[in-house]
């Protein structure tokens, strides 16, 4: 005779995995992860090691603040360089360069991140009001959301029910399951746009120290290897986080940068020349 599971234990342990917006999100057995998973004993620890950085829309608008500051105002001062031999134009069109594409990437992502939180919180308020006025088409859409990851219908409907008795727990399982949002992570305009103002100023001072600095002649050259060092830490940095090889990334956004540098200084050494 086969031994058979008690329904109210696997409904309650079903019901504590999708509650917190984890099934189907991990799949054991990753290949390439040698990482040891250590054994969770409470909800607060599901998916902790899988929060924070990776999943920051602050740090997204820091690491492309960084990287369109040190690429755009490499450009410009190499640019600038390439049509004057004034050391002071040059630290001028670089603070200049800093200080517009700073306060314009934190305005434009304040106002991208302020018109997509708003989205989600309309799109999380009408879902709130078909769980008011619509329960029982609304229990039966999650159960079939179950069905369709492998539950039998009838435990689906069983755990839907019972999501269904506390408002909270049922609307923060329908946002996830049905619009697939995080109702907690919807994105800090504010901060996103500090992140983006801060990180593109510091990508940007990056090509203009050497100007700032007393290298007199030597300043372009100092340029060229300071925005170099910078452009293949950022790469390789990127590349880590996403789990790549650092060095392709290092190389890629190096490439990118050189070939972005070269390029303006071509043309403002062609513009220097027909203006002189």
């Amino acid at each position: 005779m086969r031994r058979s599971t008690p329904k109210h234990s696997t409904v309650q342990w079903l019901l504590a995995r999708l509650a917190l917006g984890s099934m189907g999100a991990k799949r054991a057995g990753r290949h390439g992860n040698r990482r040891a998973h250590p054994w969770p004993t409470s909800a607060a620890q599901v998916g902790r090691g899988h929060a924070g950085l990776t999943t920051s829309s602050n740090l997204r608008a820091a690491v492309f603040g960084i990287n369109d500051g040190l690429v755009s105002n490499t450009s410009l001062i190499m640019g600038v360089a390439g049509a004057t031999g004034s050391a002071h134009l040059v630290t001028v069109s670089g603070v200049a360069g800093l200080l517009a594409g700073a306060f314009s990437m934190a305005a434009g992502e304040f106002v991208s991140m302020s018109s997509q939180r708003e989205f989600f919180e309309r799109q999380i308020r009408e879902e709130q009001d078909e769980l008011e006025r619509f329960p029982r088409q609304e229990t039966e859409e999650m159960a079939l959301i179950y069905q369709s990851r492998g539950i039998p219908l009838p435990e689906a409907r069983k755990i839907s029910e019972i999501l269904m008795r506390d408002p909270k727990s049922a609307l923060q399982a329908h946002v996830r399951e049905e619009l697939g949002l995080n109702p907690a992570d919807l994105g800090s305009p504010l901060g996103a746009a500090v992140a983006s103002f801060t990180s593109f100023a510091a990508g940007a001072l990056v090509p203009l120290m050497p100007y700032l600095l007393p290298l007199h002649g030597e300043a372009p050259a100092g340029v060229a290897v300071a925005s170099s060092a910078a452009l293949f830490a950022i790469g390789a940095t990127i590349n880590a986080l996403s789990g790549q090889a650092p060095l392709r990334g290092g190389f890629r956004m190096l490439g990118i940068g050189a070939a972005a540098a070269a390029i303006t200084y071509g043309i403002g050494a062609l513009l220097g020349v027909s203006l002189s």
